[in-house]
């Protein structure tokens, strides 16, 4: 079994499941999520981005290999134009701005994927910082494939749903999943334990990160 199929099978595999059958992602393909939900989710989606960036950043600065540098950096800016260019055309047809963006803030999930993942790739190894920005990475990309057989009756959630079923972004997963297989034959058993730890963490963010969307989920107090 190779590195990254150990981490799903161990990490992932339930959980998404219950992604696929979350209401907010069944709600995308047949059109009935509200708008308000796919709103708050794009608005902090902008934000989590800006943190990922800033953790793939840390991630191509622990690289061991010069081509892992150069693809977690590309892949760190990359995350950014994503923010720009798939959020911005999303924003007119949602009735926001940028200001809107800016002004909303971080939410606590967000807050805390985004302070969970920033922790471990400043702190941990290689291999550490690789399995937390993983699911990242493979659940869209699986979530894109499952969904894009169906798209969306809803050209703004069919817009999203393409951008992550597309070719394009399964090249950029399969990049990483060849780059964590490979760390699988360095890590020791208790660095392997921590990377399990990391990436089923952030596997429960990432559907944290849909609930709390469909939730429209905020600051208890303040």
């Amino acid at each position: 079994m190779t590195f990254s199929a150990e981490l799903w099978d161990r990490g992932a595999a339930k959980v998404y499941e219950e992604i696929l059958r979350h209401p907010f992602i069944t709600g995308l393909t047949d059109g009935t999520l509200d708008h308000a939900a796919f709103r708050y989710f794009i608005v902090q989606d902008s934000h989590y981005l800006r943190a990922y960036s800033r953790a793939l950043t840390l991630v191509a600065a622990r690289a061991t290999d010069a081509d892992a540098v150069r693809m977690f950096a590309k892949h760190a800016a990359e995350a950014i134009e994503v923010e720009q260019d798939l959020h911005t055309s999303l924003l007119g047809p949602l009735g926001l701005t940028p200001a809107d963006v800016d002004a909303a803030g971080s939410r606590p999930t967000t807050t805390a994927y985004m302070s969970y993942l920033t922790a471990v790739c400043a702190t941990g190894t290689y291999a550490e910082a690789v399995a937390a920005v993983l699911p990242c990475y493979w659940i869209y990309r699986d979530v894109g494939r499952e969904l894009i057989k169906r798209s969306s009756p809803d050209p703004v959630y069919a817009q999203w749903i393409g951008t992550y079923g597309s070719a394009e972004f399964d090249s950029v997963v399969e990049s990483v999943l060849a780059v964590t297989d490979r760390l699988g034959s360095e890590v020791g058993p208790g660095e392997r334990e921590r990377c399990h730890r990391h990436f089923s963490t952030t596997t429960r963010y990432e559907w944290m990160f849909w609930d709390a969307a469909y939730r429209e989920l905020d600051w208890p107090v303040g």
